[in-house]
């Protein structure tokens, strides 16, 4: 399923064809106070509410996680006392044990009131918020863990055993205050982003001078001074000096980038060696930093196939337990010979577990740990089910142009043809070349520019011929700027001029052709370098079992040797862009799950159709191709689409241990509390324990980019 569409563009351009009117909170003092909770996990996963509220936004002061703020969940962190409380419920539920034990037999009646008064006091100390909230719960009809857990202490209170209920609540309490601290682990790991942006900019005065600015109130084309070792605090476009830069914390790309007039500078990286001045682009809530967090906070909303399997199950599971153990209070005396206080006791045992609080939180915290680490490393993945489905993938198409090489291309060569004017085709082919925003055409306009000049006659009319090339009126006189597919079209193909473009071919150069209504008047032939990282790339998608294949809409000739300079033996050219989604159809028919990887406009509905779409990021890509992908690569490395389905394969390993590990427990205690060996305390350290297990397993993937085979 496709995500919702995101903007993520890297360019510090023009961004009003794009509605960003979503806020992203951040670390600064202006966005504090209008943090937003993540829809990720909005509605508790069980029907019964009682899994732990789920969030990437800073928590409330109080912790509170109330129906107000959007969650419907009756787990809430908010009714917890604090450390010293617990530390006395816990003091208090000890006492009230060793009166227990030493005046258990009803000898020592001043004992035996004693811990009774000293139980009451550890409950009340540790869980009389637990109590308030039970008790709404069971007025709303709704089974939460507070409903549970207060049933159950009551319960066991009133059959005699008291220390033990104060000895439940405090280590109900005690663990659900750790489980609190580990989540927010999680929760704060991709907000932490934001705190890369400085608060303050140093914006530069007509007079010379600088005056210190909140970030968040720096105008649009406001000029920032951003002096050596200094992060830079908002987007922009660098106007003067020259310097390296360190973007590694918003692309991932460790390679510090050279830094002039005209280059985009990203809020967060830092500026190493000279002083930059940059014109603001963008506001901060509208930062690629702040983009990429809101994008990832945004995936959770998209839940991975086993979230939903475990968020089916979670809903029937509280209420077979609960019928489990009611039928085990009731029918334990005369079918297991058992007493009644007995059976009451393990009744009330099994309630403790009877919510699935560790299976519920074993999904969200591994995506959110893994969608982190990825971010982290310029990987932004937009959703649970393209980060579990990635592992399944057994082929990959990959463009050419931007994707597999550098999309940068040069114009290398080119020559009139059917004796036409030179001065007049190179006028022409850049009128055509400069309009479009194809890196052949740029690479084209950029060559002509400086024997072109400014005196040429604009192109008018413009008009774009799909997978051929650029059409327009020049003089009065219509001109187009096109690929040998339209040539032929056209009937003008002939065998000189395909031996002249073979020649060209054959040294992996994409030739183009300018023609006007008479027939070709030059032919403009470019090179595209591989990108440095495409080999090893393409190496490790096969080591994976992942085979690439090259589907291009430039010439076949071009497209294979390129491919094989990569290590692709299976290329394949002249595609228009519904050759693309049939050769996808297909490829998904014959091998199985198929990935498309692609930076341009042309890629989009290529993009859409595969099972997962990959898009270039980097300064040639377009929204178009960003928005329509599931995972954006920001930094352009090719090497970190393996990385992507080795997390996810990683990911999806977590999940299942968790799964597995939450279910085996639980099964566990109720073989124990069938056969009478149960007990409250033993219940409680299995659920909370377990829960605080599959946390911190899923909290591992958070360092998933810190190892070495992914530097």
């Amino acid at each position: 399923m496709k995500q919702e569409s995101l903007s993520t563009h890297a360019h510090g351009g023009d961004h009003s064809g794009h509605s960003h009117d979503h806020e992203h909170a951040s670390a600064h003092d202006h966005a504090a106070a209008t943090s937003k909770p993540l829809a990720a996990s909005a509605t508790s996963a069980c029907a019964t509410g009682c899994c732990a509220p789920f969030s990437i936004s800073e928590p409330a002061k109080s912790q509170a996680h109330d129906d107000s703020d959007g969650h419907n969940h009756a787990h809430d962190h908010g009714v917890l006392p604090g450390w010293p409380r617990i530390y006395a419920a816990l003091a208090a539920a000890l006492a009230a044990e060793a009166c227990h034990w030493f005046g258990g037999d009803g000898t020592n009646s001043t004992l035996q009131y004693l811990g009774m008064a000293l139980a009451v006091l550890g409950i009340a100390l540790s869980g009389l918020g637990v109590y308030k909230a039970g008790l709404k719960d069971l007025l709303r009809f709704r089974l939460g863990i507070h409903a549970l857990m207060a049933v159950a202490v009551t319960g066991a209170f009133i059959i005699g055993q008291w220390p033990e209920a104060a000895m439940v609540m405090a280590l109900y309490a005690a663990a659900e205050r750790i489980e609190d601290q580990a989540m927010d682990k999680a929760r704060l790991a991709i907000r932490n982003l934001l705190q890369l942006a400085p608060e303050t900019a140093d914006v530069l005065q007509p007079d010379g001078s600088t005056v210190r600015m909140a970030a968040n109130e720096v105008p649009l084309g406001a000029v920032l001074r951003v002096t050596p070792g200094a992060r830079v605090p908002l987007d922009g476009l660098v106007t003067e000096g020259e310097s390296s830069v360190n973007q590694a914390p918003i692309t991932g790309e460790s390679a510090l980038a050279h830094k002039g007039p005209g280059d985009e500078l990203y809020a967060g990286s830092i500026n190493q060696d000279g002083e930059l001045q940059l014109r603001v682009t963008a506001p901060a809530s509208d930062s690629l930093i702040a983009r990429i967090v809101h994008a990832v906070e945004q995936a959770q909303s998209s839940k991975a196939p086993t979230q939903r399997f475990v968020d089916r199950f979670a809903e029937v599971y509280t209420p077979i337990v609960l019928v489990l153990a009611i039928a085990l209070g009731l029918l334990a005396p005369w079918l297991l010979d058992w007493s009644w206080h007995q059976a009451a006791y393990q009744a009330l045992a099994l309630l403790v577990i009877a919510c699935p609080c560790a299976l519920v939180l074993s999904t969200p915290v591994t995506v959110v740990s893994a969608l982190t680490a990825a971010a982290k490393r310029g990987i932004l993945i937009k959703g649970g089910s393209a980060l579990e489905s990635a592992r399944q993938l057994k082929a990959i198409a990959l463009d050419k142009t931007g994707t597999l090489t550098t999309g940068s291309p040069k114009l290398v060569d080119w020559q009139s043809w059917s004796a036409a004017s030179s001065d007049d085709a190179t006028a022409r082919a850049y009128a055509l070349a400069s309009r479009s925003d194809h890196p052949v055409s740029r690479a084209i306009a950029q060559g002509l520019e400086t024997q072109v000049g400014k005196d040429f006659a604009e192109a008018q009319q413009l008009q774009a011929l799909p997978g051929r090339g650029v059409q327009a009126q020049i003089g009065g006189e219509r001109w187009t700027l096109a690929n040998l597919r339209w040539v032929g079209e056209q009937g003008w193909d002939s065998a000189e001029l395909q031996a002249a473009l073979m020649l060209q071919e054959q040294q992996g150069r994409t030739v183009t052709l300018l023609a006007n209504e008479q027939g070709v008047q030059a032919l403009f032939a470019v090179a595209d370098p591989l990108r440095p990282q495409a080999k090893a790339a393409v190496a490790q998608l096969q080591a994976l079992g992942v085979k690439p294949i090259v589907l291009s809409g430039d010439n076949s000739a071009t497209v294979r040797t390129v491919a094989a300079e990569a290590g692709i033996s299976d290329a394949r050219g002249n595609m228009l862009p519904e050759d693309k989604l049939k050769t996808l159809s297909e490829l998904q028919r014959d091998i199985g799950p198929t990935a498309m990887t692609g930076d341009g406009i042309n890629d989009a509905p290529a993009l859409a159709q595969a099972d997962i779409g990959f898009a270039m990021g980097g300064m040639h890509a377009t929204d178009m191709a960003m928005e329509t992908a599931d995972v954006v690569l920001m930094n352009d490395d090719l090497r970190r689409i393996p990385e992507v389905v080795d997390l996810s394969q990683r990911a999806h390993s977590v999940l299942w241990q968790n799964i597995s590990l939450a279910l085996g427990i639980k099964l566990a205690f109720f073989i124990l509390a069938v056969s009478g060996n149960a007990s409250m305390w033993l219940a409680v350290l299995a659920d909370m324990g377990v829960s605080l297990l599959v946390v911190a397993n899923g909290l591992r993937l958070r360092h998933w980019g810190n190892r070495p085979e992914n530097a």
